[in-house]
């Protein structure tokens, strides 16, 4: 049963409406903690079928103030949020429910249970105890206070960083300052000037405009004065210095992140970061990230050596990063990324993401028209198995566009379960990205880098679509831990780069012809350009989050001075003093990677090490193919990721697969 989400929302109603369905699922759970001989059918069914209920309510909204944000929604949405948050505290510090559970697990008809049933209760009992079941009632308080001023914080983080992206406009009147820009983003800020009543041409900060031009502007000015607006964007620095500043609100969030873990009895945040997480320690995280560190940093001295050669200077600034790396690129490998994107139309590459899947997996998309969507350039697509029976479904938000989140995420809209009457509720995920969207004559096309970024994402969405678990809490990507969680997305990205895979996702815009040998064996010898870089700079961000986390409650946070000593220490390549990075780092203020940003590159290990089975069995391979979807795919949260992964590859993570990945070994 695929069951379609209602984005038609009344905002009038809705704050009301969403009041009485918490009231209502407060009343129900009471009765159900009150059950006398808590079993599963009689109580988890209950309990999960009332989730779910509410996930199905909630989501709508939440997503739309990430993809249409407007005052309207907000307004709507910072009303309900406190509202869940306060609802979500008092059911992890429901005593009456925490006993119903306890009791249902101590019962000898636990054992009776299968394994995946039993791992729902267990998962259970340790979030109660996360969200302070054993705490004494003023410290139960004190705990629901924070936990609903952190939801107010990190919301209005992420809105900070919205209204800062969209605020910044700069008009440039003479077409000459923009030489070197490809002709695609001269439309395309054409345009943008136009709907302004505007001659000439308008930049903005939104990211594929941003990118274009400190990638291909000739004029340094030009890209000091976007790089300038763009790192300093919701802080005290800048052209809009103050205005949406994110600075006391960082303060304040790791402030009461150390509180709520002191209440629990850790040390740190981080170390209750990582009590559901495959890393069993701060010591561990951070070891494995000093490790890879001190491995990369040579290469990545090398990589800026090699750049400030290319360039004839030895203090190229920031701003110059990425304008010189692209002209060494051509230089080098004869590559050229305005010359590559036009073999990518967003259509093609999408019709040819879906063949690769197929012929991994096993399943087909297809399109279904729906009316109930948020903006014109949405597009559904139900997902079929190789019977032709519909297994799930999927919304595609490509583009970027005015009162979007910035960056690229999947999200689930519903999950997979078995219904009470024997139904089986089908998947459906959100696909999100901000590519560049067509211009008047040119269809909408993708760098190789927004291809990576889809294929990415797309793994995230098969994890929760392929899922073989009807239990809701375990089910798709539900409870899977969060350093493993970026495992399925990272394997996919390596379809972006295998010359058999790349002539299924491309075609000249114009000519429609294939992809040319030459370019894809030049994209390949260009594929680990600048990898030294890149690995440094994620390791930074992953210390400079776990440090972060990791200080003691006595201590001062001064975001800055942290981000700084962690550079002194890692980075080859040192930022403005102006530069605020921190306050637009969504991922760990805002989303849910706070003392785990180190994440994506412990699950690179992950996907590099399984991807080698393909290397050797061939890219299609279909054992391998079809063991990764009943396994990693499959199984979700319902086991350990070690365990899953050693169900794939049969035997323990190889660290040295990251290293090789990246031609650095």
């Amino acid at each position: 049963m695929l069951t379609e989400l209602n984005f038609k929302l009344d905002l009038d109603t809705f704050t009301n409406e969403f009041k009485e369905l918490l009231a209502s699922q407060r009343r129900q759970i009471e009765q159900l903690a009150a059950t006398k001989a808590p079993r599963w059918d009689n109580f988890m069914v209950p309990m999960e079928a009332l989730s779910d209920a509410l996930n199905q309510c909630w989501t709508p909204l939440s997503h739309l103030n990430s993809v249409a944000n407007s005052p309207e929604i907000r307004k709507v949405y910072n009303a309900c949020l406190p509202l869940l948050s306060d609802y979500y505290t008092d059911l992890g510090q429901n005593h009456a429910l925490f006993a119903a559970y306890q009791a249902l697990h101590d019962h000898d008809d636990f054992n009776q249970l299968n394994t995946i049933q039993q791992r729902v209760i267990e998962l259970a009992l340790r979030d109660f105890r996360l969200s302070g079941i054993d705490l004494n009632n003023a410290d139960q308080q004190r705990y629901k206070k924070i936990a609903a001023r952190l939801s107010e914080l990190t919301t209005q983080f992420e809105n900070n960083i919205i209204d800062a992206t969209q605020a910044w406009q700069y008009h440039i009147a003479d077409v000459s300052l923009l030489d070197g820009v490809p002709e695609q983003r001269l439309q395309a800020m054409q345009s943008a000037a136009k709907a302004k009543e505007l001659d000439g041409y308008l930049a903005t900060l939104d990211y594929p405009c941003y990118h274009d031009l400190v990638t291909y502007a000739d004029n340094a000015e030009l890209r000091e004065t976007l790089y300038h607006a763009f790192c300093t964007r919701a802080s005290d620095q800048g052209p809009n210095a103050g205005q949406f500043d994110n600075s006391q609100l960082m303060h304040e969030i790791l402030s009461l992140r150390q509180e709520m873990a002191a209440l629990l009895g850790f040390d740190h945040y981080a170390d209750l970061s990582l009590m559901p997480k495959m890393a069993t320690s701060v010591a561990e995280a951070q070891h494995f990230l000093l490790e890879l560190a001190q491995k990369v940093k040579p290469s990545a001295q090398q990589d800026l050596a090699e750049l400030q050669q290319f360039a004839g200077t030895t203090s190229l600034q920031p701003w110059d990063i990425a304008y010189y790396s692209e002209k060494m690129r051509q230089a080098h490998y004869d590559l050229s990324q305005t010359e590559v994107k036009k073999y990518f139309p967003a259509e093609q590459v999408v019709a040819g993401l879906f063949t690769i899947i197929d012929k991994l997996f096993a399943v087909q998309f297809k399109t279904q028209p729906l009316a109930n969507l948020w903006h014109n350039d949405i597009q559904f697509y139900q997902l079929l198995d190789n019977n032709k029976q519909c297994i799930g479904g999927i919304y595609f938000d490509l583009f970027a566009r005015d009162n979007k989140r910035q960056g690229a995420w999947m999200d689930d809209a519903i999950c997979r379960r078995q219904l009470p009457n024997g139904d089986l509720q089908l998947p459906i995920a959100f696909l999100n990205c901000n590519f560049a969207p067509a211009t008047k004559g040119t269809p909408a096309l993708l760098t190789h880098d927004d291809v990576e970024t889809l294929f990415h994402e797309m793994g995230h969405c098969l994890q929760h679509l392929l899922t073989q678990i009807n239990y809701l809490d375990v089910s798709g990507i539900n409870n899977v831990a969060w350093d493993a969680v970026e495992f399925p997305s990272q394997f996919l990205e390596s379809w972006a780069w295998q010359p058999e895979s790349l002539t299924m996702i491309s075609r000249h815009y114009q000519t429609g012809a294939a992809l040319p040998d030459s370019l894809i064996e030049k994209m390949i010898a260009a594929k680990n350009f600048q990898a030294g870089l890149f690995l440094i700079r994620q390791c930074e961000c992953a210390l400079f989050d776990m440090s972060l986390h990791s200080q003691a409650a006595t201590d001062e946070h001064d975001v800055q001075t942290t981000l700084q000593a962690i550079r002194n220490e890692l980075a080859v390549i040192t930022p403005p003093a102006y530069n605020r990075f921190a306050h637009s780092f969504s991922h760990i203020f805002a989303g849910g990677y706070a003392a785990g940003y180190y994440s994506y590159l412990w699950a690179e290990v992950l996907a590099r090490d399984a991807f080698s089975i393909f290397i050797r069995d061939g890219i299609f391979d279909p054992v391998a193919g079809e063991r990764f979807k009943n396994t990693v795919l499959g199984l979700g949260g319902s086991e350990e990721p070690g365990v899953v992964f050693e169900k794939f590859m049969g035997r323990q993570p190889d660290s040295d697969a990251l290293l090789a990945a990246y031609g650095l070994t």
